[in-house]
Protein backbone atom coordinates (compact mmCIF):
# COMPACT_ATOMS: atom_id res chain seq x y z
CA UNK A 1 0.00 0.00 0.00
CA UNK A 2 1.59 3.64 -1.22
CA UNK A 3 0.09 6.40 1.43
CA UNK A 4 -0.18 10.11 -0.33
CA UNK A 5 1.31 12.46 1.51
CA UNK A 6 0.31 16.91 0.91
CA UNK A 7 3.60 18.80 0.31
CA UNK A 8 2.95 22.51 -0.60
CA UNK A 9 5.61 23.40 -3.41
CA UNK A 10 8.22 26.14 -2.25
CA UNK A 11 10.56 26.09 -5.13
CA UNK A 12 9.60 25.15 -8.65
CA UNK A 13 11.45 23.58 -11.99
CA UNK A 14 10.83 22.41 -15.19
CA UNK A 15 9.56 19.05 -14.42
CA UNK A 16 10.65 18.67 -10.20
CA UNK A 17 10.07 21.27 -8.09
CA UNK A 18 11.29 21.09 -3.80
CA UNK A 19 8.29 20.52 -1.74
CA UNK A 20 7.51 20.76 2.02
CA UNK A 21 5.93 18.96 4.50
CA UNK A 22 6.13 18.71 8.30
CA UNK A 23 9.45 20.33 8.12
CA UNK A 24 11.01 18.35 5.37
CA UNK A 25 12.19 19.17 2.34
CA UNK A 26 12.43 17.00 -0.61
CA UNK A 27 12.96 16.95 -4.73
CA UNK A 28 9.33 15.96 -5.92
CA UNK A 29 8.96 14.71 -9.63
CA UNK A 30 6.05 17.21 -11.03
CA UNK A 31 5.56 15.13 -14.67
CA UNK A 32 2.42 13.95 -13.86
CA UNK A 33 0.47 17.07 -12.52
CA UNK A 34 2.42 19.30 -14.77
CA UNK A 35 4.58 22.51 -13.34
CA UNK A 36 3.05 24.36 -10.40
CA UNK A 37 3.74 27.64 -8.51
CA UNK A 38 5.09 28.49 -5.16
CA UNK A 39 2.57 27.11 -2.82
CA UNK A 40 0.46 25.23 -4.37
CA UNK A 41 -0.18 21.48 -2.76
CA UNK A 42 0.29 18.22 -4.08
CA UNK A 43 -0.46 14.91 -3.38
CA UNK A 44 3.07 13.10 -3.01
CA UNK A 45 3.57 9.38 -3.65
CA UNK A 46 6.93 8.14 -3.46
CA UNK A 47 8.72 11.26 -4.38
CA UNK A 48 5.99 11.75 -6.87
CA UNK A 49 3.28 14.27 -7.68
CA UNK A 50 -0.41 12.74 -8.66
CA UNK A 51 -2.44 15.29 -8.27
CA UNK A 52 -3.00 19.31 -7.17
CA UNK A 53 -5.11 19.52 -4.32
CA UNK A 54 -6.46 22.39 -2.47
CA UNK A 55 -4.86 23.88 1.30
CA UNK A 56 -8.29 22.50 3.01
CA UNK A 57 -7.43 18.71 1.28
CA UNK A 58 -4.20 19.24 2.42
CA UNK A 59 -5.37 19.57 5.92
CA UNK A 60 -7.62 16.82 5.52
CA UNK A 61 -5.58 14.75 4.23
CA UNK A 62 -2.57 16.10 6.81
CA UNK A 63 -5.29 15.37 9.86
CA UNK A 64 -6.20 11.60 8.82
CA UNK A 65 -2.16 10.84 8.81
CA UNK A 66 -1.59 12.49 12.06
CA UNK A 67 -4.06 10.39 13.37
CA UNK A 68 -3.45 6.81 11.60
CA UNK A 69 0.32 7.94 13.46
CA UNK A 70 -1.38 8.17 16.34
CA UNK A 71 -3.52 5.02 16.06
CA UNK A 72 -1.13 2.72 15.04
CA UNK A 73 1.20 4.30 18.32
CA UNK A 74 -2.25 2.54 20.18
CA UNK A 75 -3.86 6.31 20.91
CA UNK A 76 -6.81 6.21 19.82
CA UNK A 77 -8.47 7.68 22.80
CA UNK A 78 -8.86 11.03 21.13
CA UNK A 79 -8.51 11.02 17.52
CA UNK A 80 -11.91 12.73 16.55
CA UNK A 81 -10.85 16.29 15.94
CA UNK A 82 -8.53 14.79 13.09
CA UNK A 83 -11.20 14.19 11.22
CA UNK A 84 -14.30 17.55 11.47
CA UNK A 85 -15.35 16.07 8.01
CA UNK A 86 -16.62 12.81 9.49
CA UNK A 87 -16.90 12.96 13.43
CA UNK A 88 -20.07 13.45 14.65
CA UNK A 89 -22.13 12.52 11.75
CA UNK A 90 -23.87 9.46 10.86
CA UNK A 91 -22.27 7.45 7.28
CA UNK A 92 -23.86 8.20 4.45
CA UNK A 93 -23.43 5.91 1.17
CA UNK A 94 -21.59 8.04 -1.77
CA UNK A 95 -24.40 8.81 -4.77
CA UNK A 96 -23.53 6.09 -7.37
CA UNK A 97 -23.64 3.66 -4.62
CA UNK A 98 -27.08 4.52 -2.97
CA UNK A 99 -28.90 4.40 -6.77
CA UNK A 100 -27.94 0.95 -6.67
CA UNK A 101 -29.98 0.05 -3.84
CA UNK A 102 -33.48 -1.60 -3.70
CA UNK A 103 -36.24 0.87 -3.36
CA UNK A 104 -36.75 -0.27 0.60
CA UNK A 105 -32.92 0.72 1.37
CA UNK A 106 -32.47 3.81 -0.16
CA UNK A 107 -34.42 5.59 2.60
CA UNK A 108 -32.01 3.57 5.49
CA UNK A 109 -28.79 3.87 3.85
CA UNK A 110 -27.59 7.07 5.17
CA UNK A 111 -28.44 5.55 8.46
CA UNK A 112 -27.35 1.87 8.17
CA UNK A 113 -24.78 1.91 5.71
CA UNK A 114 -22.90 -1.03 7.44
CA UNK A 115 -24.83 -3.74 5.80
Amino acid sequence: MCIGVPMQVIRPESGYAICEAAGERREIDMRLVGDQPEGTWVLVFLDAAREVVTSEQALLIGSALDALRLALGGKTEDIDHLFPDLAGREPELPPHLKIQLPPSRKDSADVDATH
